[in-house]
């Protein structure tokens, strides 16, 4: 005998199959949620508990008191309306569920997003799926947001609101977006030749990035700066065009790595204390001034790279003599200690 099925059934098995819901849990929430509405509805006070049972085959709905049918004349529609809304909030957990597993496997990836919203604080992008959150502190302050423009972000994070409900949390400043971004552009990168080995950054205005060759003959800058410098700016056109990187050879021995850790300024010696993790760094005076950068970005960013405090020594020359009225110790090269501010000495310990 052919047996077939109700419409009820039919979608019933649909969405269960689609959304991935068991039946068991959308029949078992539907009869909780249709006692719920009968109680509220007829809050009359029974000796014996009454359960509510639901047909799997027609929907059809009805409430025992015990073994005895009480149903009222009519309920089948508060029935019905209460059915619909549990299985369309059965759908909506079912897809927040599969988005939150999709998404959680992506976590310290990079992906686009477009910029549905803005609220003066906070950025709301479309990422494919669902919808993220730029929080303030993850933005690079640059950075100005446009409904529909298209960003590059890293995906850093799912976390609960106080609803319970999976809050994506999206970032453009953390110094990993930088790293995913050269692994997308080099491919020596990918397939291990080159290593990154640490990234530090002032979001929208300067980056420090060492890298490493395992394999004898490659050049890890250029691979990572590419022809032209190619391959660098198209990182830093992702980060808004704004911050300078500076790509970094790394070096075991920490002197010769710190010296190309202040890059762009040429460094004239070094002395490490390598218990304490302090450096003096002596440097021409016409070369000052790039080691520390502006506002102290270079130097920062060369300490936390290299992990050591940075004291920079300015090398002062004495006002020039004739020669035939020069005396030996004139020709002599003072070194006098730089003053750096103190709040920037203060972030760079």
């Amino acid at each position: 005998m052919t047996i077939v099925k109700s419409e009820f059934a039919l979608a019933l098995n649909q969405v269960a199959t689609e959304r991935g819901i068991s039946v068991d849990d959308v029949i078992a929430s539907i009869e909780a949620a249709v006692l719920a509405a009968y109680k509220k509805e007829y809050p009359d006070i029974f000796e014996e508990e009454m359960t509510a049972k639901v047909s799997r085959e027609t929907g059809e709905t009805k409430i025992f008191k015990g073994e005895k049918n009480i149903t009222p004349p009519g309920f089948g529609r508060i029935a019905a309306q209460t059915a619909k809304q549990v299985i369309l909030q059965k759908i909506r957990e079912a897809e927040k569920k599969t988005v939150a597993i999709h998404y959680r496997s992506q976590v310290g990836n990079i992906l686009k997003g477009r910029v549905i919203r803005y609220d003066g604080r906070n950025a709301y992008l479309d990422i494919g799926k669902t919808e993220a959150l730029l929080p303030k502190e993850e933005q690079i302050k640059n950075d100005h947001y446009q409904v529909n423009d298209t960003l590059i972000v890293l995906l850093k994070e799912i976390v609960d609101d106080k609803f319970g409900n999976n809050r994506i949390i999206i970032s453009r400043n953390d110094p990993k977006i930088i790293e995913e971004l050269f692994k997308r552009e080099v491919p020596e990168i990918v397939n291990g030749t080159v290593q990154i080995k640490k990234v530090v950054r002032e979001p929208g205005e300067r980056a420090k990035i060492a890298v490493f060759s395992t394999q004898g003959g490659v050049d890890p800058v250029g691979a990572c700066v590419g022809q032209k410098g190619i391959r660098v700016q198209t990182v830093t056109d992702e980060l808004g065009g704004q911050e300078k990187i500076d790509v970094i050879q790394w070096n075991k021995d920490d002197k010769l790595f710190l010296m190309a850790a202040l890059s762009p300024a040429k460094i004239t010696s070094v002395e490490l204390d390598t218990v304490a993790k302090k450096a003096k760094v002596m440097v021409d005076e016409d070369q000052a001034p790039l080691a520390i950068g502006s506002r102290g970005i270079n130097v920062n960013l060369a300490s936390r790279l290299a992990e050591y405090s940075i004291d920079i020594v300015q090398n002062q020359k004495k006002p020039e003599k004739k020669e035939a009225d020069a005396k030996p110790e004139d020709k002599l090269v003072n070194a006098t200690k730089l003053e750096i501010p103190p709040e920037v000495k203060e972030e760079i310990k």
